[in-house]
């Protein structure tokens, strides 16, 4: 398997330099693009099923989930609480498990940025929000793809709860740190890059990319 995993490298090296330009356009400009057929559909699906379960839990939203293992997880880890997985794959969420889905955990298929703002217009609010090994569109010209600089970022503030990312690649990282610090006026303090110490891993990406000997990086912040 480490064979197989290839660390990240492209020539951009650094923070993009037009990150906190995006981000501010973000912050000022309503996202208005309509909400997929298929993420409203799934939404409504979900909110008939926990709308009276979450008068009294904890919300944990697991996003890019891929094979749904981080949810597994997050759920056996907290019992107490409603950890909905969401992926935009079918065929990633379809993976096969030995054992039943926890009974405090849901995985949907939608658009990670149109779900976010559904929760939001829904008036949930988030204890933990986890960020596991997004795609981290590596080159410069698509710095806009990064969830830090979509347009859907702003949403994703405004969920509340402790925000964690993790990725194999330091810049991705960095960039969710300045971004985070930049739009909630933190002023540099809250978001650190961490380098993540053996623990038991959380996807499959993780997994693999320990295996092949790849530093991890992980952000904290409290919303």
């Amino acid at each position: 398997m480490a064979n197989n995993s290839r660390s990240i490298t492209d020539a951009q090296q650094g923070i993009h330099e037009n990150l906190l330009v995006v981000v501010q356009k973000h912050l000022d400009w309503p996202y208005r693009k309509p909400i997929s057929k298929h993420t409203q559909d799934a939404f409504n699906r979900l909110n008939q099923q926990i709308s009276t379960r979450l008068k009294d839990r904890p919300l944990i939203l697991d996003s890019c989930c891929g094979t749904a293992m981080s949810t597994r997880l997050l759920a056996a880890q907290h019992p107490d609480a409603l950890v909905i997985g969401i992926d935009r794959s079918a065929a990633r969420l379809g993976k096969e498990y030995n054992t039943e889905l926890p009974d405090n955990a849901y995985i949907i298929q939608a658009e990670c940025g149109d779900f976010w703002r559904l929760v939001h217009l829904a008036g949930w609010r988030l204890q933990k929000h986890k960020l596991f090994y997004p795609n981290p569109y590596p080159k410069a010209k698509h710095l806009k793809r990064r969830w830090h600089a979509h347009p859907a970022f702003p949403a994703l503030l405004a969920l509340g709860g402790e925000i964690e990312l993790r990725s194999n690649w330091d810049v991705y990282v960095k960039e969710f740190c300045t971004a985070l610090h930049y739009a909630t006026g933190s002023g540099g303090k809250g978001a650190e890059v961490e380098i993540l110490t053996a623990e038991k891993a959380m996807t499959l990406f993780e997994k693999k990319y320990a295996q092949a000997g790849q530093a991890l990086y992980r952000c904290k912040f409290e919303l």
